[in-house]
């Protein structure tokens, strides 16, 4: 039996970055992975569908080119190429992640993992089994789609994210069920291919978890460029043909049958918790999920959850923050402090890009905060105009009581890189005084960022 000082099950991005920082502090450390390192973030997830999307900003730049004094013709795309390049970024990242385990002198074990208890686990490959043991356990075994009864994935005519990345053909009418950020990516995908969107969302607004004014900018964006939206609506049954399925859908406007050539379920994710052997533990799952203190600790003396796994927001950033935490406070490190859910930015890398950290406008005034709003449109801002990209806004949410920024929430050109400076300033607990007085260099699109702020406090000065 070989003997660490912490194991990790599961190399996604919480997982191998929780196994690199146990060895950097000196932990003798072992990381297990039953199919890819890098996890679905690196290899299905987060990173090849930006190498899929950035081909579709590609074609649509082509398609109106004439704006920028620039003739184009016969425009044409490749789809197997563009597939290829997105599974070439993934495979390079991928060999990046054992570089690095291997620079850090992590073991990495491949094969399934289970637990035996006692700070036992059992690992199985074509190999055999090994056994492992330590006194300290990270679960980092992410989470999968979640199906509906009567809507399971088939991987011909119905996708989950898989299948949607990889389609070897391109079909003339898609159904997205779920208007979360990956329904929304991939709806925004296919409708800059050319084919026929429509999103069924079961909940009254698109992007549910951002603000509400923010989420209806970007439903009108999205219906202007020719994507169908249902809101309040649900896809309750679905029957299939040779090469295409109708859905029902019932909505307040009543029932409507929608035939289309694919259907992508992005209804959410559930934890895997299957087979990992938590039933010889005392872990508590919840609805899919590990149940976890502030320091990802479960039930169970020595065994931790991190990631997907361990419930929402089940982001790639929010996991690796998590473990570099948990493992800090494994080793005994003082003076941290636990995660900050508040704190963890989203983004959606659709077309426009959306993107916002901290509380909504109306959760804020729900927690009965007083507050000042702040909005900047894009429209009012040089770079933006000369880039062709002047739709979009910046919205700011400050506590009126102690200028605290409690949210910022923006619709727009590159508003998933602007986002990290109202993210810098929350972890500093900046109030509006430090955000006013901060200098943003001139033509850019951040700017807006300190005009959002301006305008909160009735000082903007471009609108």
């Amino acid at each position: 039996m070989n003997t660490y000082d912490l194991i990790v099950v599961g190399g996604g991005p919480g997982g191998y970055v929780a196994a690199i920082r146990a060895s950097q502090l000196g932990m003798k450390t072992a990381l297990v992975e039953r199919e890819h390192l890098g996890g679905i973030c690196l290899n299905w997830g987060c990173i090849p569908t930006k190498a899929l999307l950035r081909s579709a900003e590609v074609i649509d730049q082509i398609r109106h080119a004439d704006r920028y004094g620039v003739s184009v013709s016969g425009l044409e795309f490749d789809l197997k190429k563009i597939v290829a390049r997105s599974r070439g970024v993934a495979g390079t990242l991928n060999k990046g992640v054992g570089h690095l385990l291997k620079k850090n002198k992590v073991d990495v074990y491949s094969g399934h993992a289970q637990l035996k208890g006692g700070g036992q686990l059992e690992v199985s490959s074509d190999k055999g089994k090994e056994e492992l043991a330590s006194n300290s356990i990270v679960l980092a075994t992410g989470a999968r789609a979640r199906s509906l009864p009567g809507i399971e994935p088939d991987g011909k005519l119905v996708w989950t994210y898989k299948e949607a990345m990889t389609p070897e053909s391109l079909p003339k009418s898609l159904l997205v069920m779920g208007a979360g950020a990956i329904g929304i990516e991939f709806a925004s995908f296919y409708n800059s291919l050319g084919v026929e969107v429509t999103v069924v969302e079961a909940l009254d607004q698109i992007l549910p978890i951002e603000d509400a004014e923010i989420a209806a900018l970007a439903d009108k964006a999205f219906r202007q460029k020719g994507i169908r939206i249902l809101t309040g609506a649900r896809v309750t049954e679905l029957r299939k043909g040779a090469d295409s399925v109708v859905a029902v859908v019932d909505s307040a406007g009543g029932r409507e049958e929608i035939e289309v050539e694919r259907l992508i379920s992005a209804v959410g994710v559930v934890g895997n918790t299957e087979n990992i052997g938590l039933e010889n533990t005392r872990a508590e799952v919840e609805r899919s999920f590990i149940q976890v203190d502030e320091w990802s600790q479960t039930a169970e003396p020595g065994l931790y959850a991190i990631g997907d796994v361990a419930g929402a927001p089940c982001l790639a950033h929010k996991a690796s923050h998590e473990g570099i935490i948990c493992v800090e406070k494994i080793a005994g490190i003082e003076g941290l402090t636990p995660l900050d859910k508040g704190a963890v930015p989203g983004c959606t890398y659709s077309s426009p890009q959306v993107a916002s950290v901290g509380l909504t406008e109306a959760k804020a005034l729900e927690q009965g905060y007083k507050v000042r709003v702040g909005r900047f449109p894009f429209k009012a801002n040089g770079k933006a105009i000369a880039l062709g990209e002047p739709e979009g806004l910046v919205k700011t949410v400050f506590d009126d009581k102690t200028g605290e920024l409690l949210g910022a929430h923006m619709i727009g050109p590159e508003v998933t890189e602007m986002i990290q400076g109202y993210v810098v300033a929350r972890q500093l607990e900046t109030t509006e005084h430090e955000l006013m007085h901060t200098i943003f260099a001139h033509p850019t699109l951040s700017e807006s960022m300190h005009e959002a702020t301006l305008d909160a406090y009735g000082k903007a000065l471009h609108i």
